[in-house]
């Protein structure tokens, strides 16, 4: 497995879910026009095609995404909502991460 191009697919299937996301929560939460939870529903679509381009097995991929998941997730909320995370959040994001590290980085035998 080719670390750098895992990461950067773990990164774009990030950017298309809290993307999406996102989208969909401005249509139903602020007011937002019914495109903006389209266009939503189209990146989380996306979302799911992104994440079969890894290479491990579906059950090892989503598990280490969801640590992930956690970092990027606190990263949106910092860079686009102003949310500021607290030395928790910062803990717990490097925890999840050494968790989805190992699960999908470390080498086993066949």
């Amino acid at each position: 497995m080719n670390i750098l191009r895992s990461i950067a697919i773990f990164i774009l299937a990030g950017a298309c879910e809290i993307g999406g996301g996102y989208l969909i929560w401005l249509w139903l939460k602020n007011d937002k026009p019914l495109w903006y939870g389209i266009i939503g529903a189209v990146i989380l679509a996306l979302y799911g095609v992104v994440a079969t381009w890894q290479s491990a097995g579906f059950g090892r991929v989503y598990a280490a995404y969801g640590g992930i998941f956690i970092l990027m997730a606190l990263i949106w909320a910092w860079r686009v909502d102003g949310f500021k995370p607290d030395k928790y959040d910062v803990i717990g994001a490097i925890i999840a991460m050494a968790g989805a590290c190992i699960i999908i980085f470390m080498p086993r035998g066949k």
